[in-house]
């Protein structure tokens, strides 16, 4: 039998408790009502007739008047057509004889008052019968309402201890196998795979039963017949992780720490068993170096280890499952050696640029002494000459300043002198600066800069090196006759933005990413117009370490547009 028809049964088994209950209520109630009304139908109102009578006849001991022969009349009458009990017809009969005798009686006498004596008795004794019944129906009618409240009683209370035993038992029946179901899944789930339900019963529950109990046998080959291939691969990965010269951890959604290889635990300075299945953000409030890589997002550290100062690249790889991220990698890879590389290539390029500048200033010097007239007179030829080897110069001159400039960049010796100054000073120099390369090329500077702009606070010589620069690239780039339109406006209302805007070919989207990049030179330039590839690199730098921040937008055919934004004076 289903569940389902054994609650049907047993709420229809309640509801014809409740209907059982009700019906000998009804029952007895409506016994207790006939008897009342026999009593009031039968025997009080005969009573309430001979009592009428009674006082008709003595409201005047003689001859009856006609209002007393009416009212005995009535009565006598309604008394004859109800009667009820044994010998009331008798006594009804003679009373009637009485009366026709009473009321042929015209004058008063003897024998009308013997006659008012008879029928008063006669009406006592009809009276006292029916008394007599009331009184034994009554004594009927409360054997009857006992009986009646003793079997109400003993029916009730079978009734109650049926119902009684019907709610405490069969809740239990539906509750039970499901408590029991709901034990057995918590144990599943902490791999607990022997567990077996026993519902002997032939419903769903013993389908459940028989289902779940083949649910936990399979679970239970599939983890015995996977766990050594499980294991094997547990520990081949663990095998690959620790040979690993990287530090990698592992971390679970939740920021425990699942796994460490032990380059990790050596730079930590915790054991393995001591930080897996350990909460990362607790353990990091004790530990420098895991507390910067949880909260730290940058990509290169510095790590002391092994005695030795030791540089790392931080890399997070977020491990996903249908989108959902569930967890996550740290790796750290050691990069001493191509820091050290680096550094060297730096203080390489730092010394030879410094060398440089001292023979190639004196070159150019020299250059000036033999265009002197004064020195002897240079024919056509070796002025050219002359001024070729000046034009190497200067291109020399100009490469061994970015060098110079990148390397303190790199190595951090970057020097900032920060000051008020209004955005017209920075736009007049770098204009001056390059107002002979603009007229060579006919190309018109357009100045939009308003005195009554404010002050920035930036590095006056810095910030008009990375400005020359853009003007100096938007002027190779530009056409002949044409105009770089030099704009200065209020960006936010903290910063003031300085944009450089040439029309020539301008600037493939897919080279924009890399436009800062160093030594990145964009394809399809002139010898003229391409440099060392480090003037926009290098303005980057000024510009980011003012807090500034710098751009490009271009369109092929449209020209290009470079701009930058510093801080106003006092933000």
């Amino acid at each position: 039998m289903t569940i389902k028809n054994k609650l049907r049964i047993g709420i229809s088994f309640l509801f014809l408790l409740a209907i059982i209950c009700c019906g000998l209520s009804i029952y007895y109630l409506n016994r207790l009502s006939d008897d009342e009304k026999n009593i009031l139908k039968d025997n009080y109102v005969s009573v309430q007739y001979t009592k009428y009578i009674c006082v008709a006849i003595d409201a005047s001991p003689g001859v009856l008047s006609r209002q007393q022969i009416k009212v005995i009349e009535k009565n006598l009458y309604a008394e004859e057509h109800d009667i009820t009990e044994p010998g009331e017809g008798e006594l009804a009969a003679a009373l009637r004889s009485k009366f026709e005798a009473l009321k042929k009686i015209t004058a008063d006498n003897a024998v009308a008052s013997g006659l008012h004596a008879d029928i008063r008795q006669l009406s006592y004794g009809i009276m006292q019968l029916n008394m007599t019944a009331i009184e034994r129906k009554y004594a009927a009618a409360t054997i009857s309402s006992n009986n009646a409240t003793l079997m109400m009683a003993f029916v009730g209370s079978f009734l109650f201890l049926v119902a009684f035993s019907f709610v405490v038992n069969f809740p239990g029946y539906i509750a039970n196998p499901i408590k029991e179901l709901t034990e057995s899944i918590k144990e599943v789930s902490k791999r607990n795979y022997h567990q077996q339900l026993n519902f002997k019963s032939n419903d769903e529950f013993g389908e459940l039963g028989q289902a779940f109990n083949t649910m936990t046998t399979k679970l239970d080959e599939y983890e015995h017949s996977n766990l050594a291939s499980i294991l094997f691969e547990k520990k081949r990965i663990e095998t690959i992780i620790n040979s690993m010269h990287d530090a990698i951890i592992g971390l679970d959604d939740k920021s425990f720490i699942i796994f460490a290889n032990e380059v990790a635990c050596t730079l930590i300075g915790i054991p393995e068993k001591h930080l897996t299945g350990r909460s990362a953000p607790e353990i990091s409030q004790e530990n420098d170096l895991l507390r910067n890589l949880m909260v730290n997002d940058q990509h290169k550290m510095k790590i002391f280890a092994d005695g030795r100062e030791s540089y790392y690249t931080k890399e997070v790889l977020e491990v996903k499952n249908d989108d959902k991220v569930i967890g996550k990698v740290i790796i750290l890879k050691n990069i001493t050696e191509f820091q050290q590389l680096d550094d060297a290539k730096t203080n390489f390029i730092a010394t030879i640029s410094h060398e440089l500048k001292t023979p190639i200033s004196s070159i150019k010097m020299s250059l000036k002494l033999l265009e002197d007239d004064r020195i002897g007179a240079v024919n056509p030829e070796q002025r050219q000459l002359l001024e070729n080897i000046e034009e190497d110069a200067r291109r020399l001159l100009q490469i061994t300043g970015e060098l110079l400039d990148m390397a303190q960049v790199e190595t951090g010796k970057l020097q900032l002198n920060f000051g008020k100054t209004h955005p017209l000073n920075i736009v007049d120099y770098a204009v001056k600066a390059l107002k002979t390369t603009a007229e060579q090329k006919q190309v018109i500077i357009n100045v939009q800069c308003d005195q009554g702009l404010p002050d920035v606070q930036a590095d006056l010589d810095k910030t008009t090196w990375v400005l020359i620069n853009l003007l100096s690239n938007a002027i190779k780039y530009s056409h002949e006759k044409s105009v770089v339109d030099l704009v200065v406006k209020i960006y936010k209302a903290d910063e003031i933005e300085f944009s450089v805007q040439d029309h020539g070919r301008g600037i493939d989207q897919r080279y924009l990413s890399r436009i800062f990049d160093r030594y990145f030179k964009v394809p399809g330039a002139t010898t003229e117009q391409t440099g060392t590839g480090l003037g926009l690199a290098i303005a980057k730098d000024f510009i980011e370490a003012q807090a500034g921040k710098i751009g490009v937008e271009s369109e092929i055919g449209e020209g290009s547009r470079f701009y930058f934004t510093l801080k106003r004076f006092g933000n």
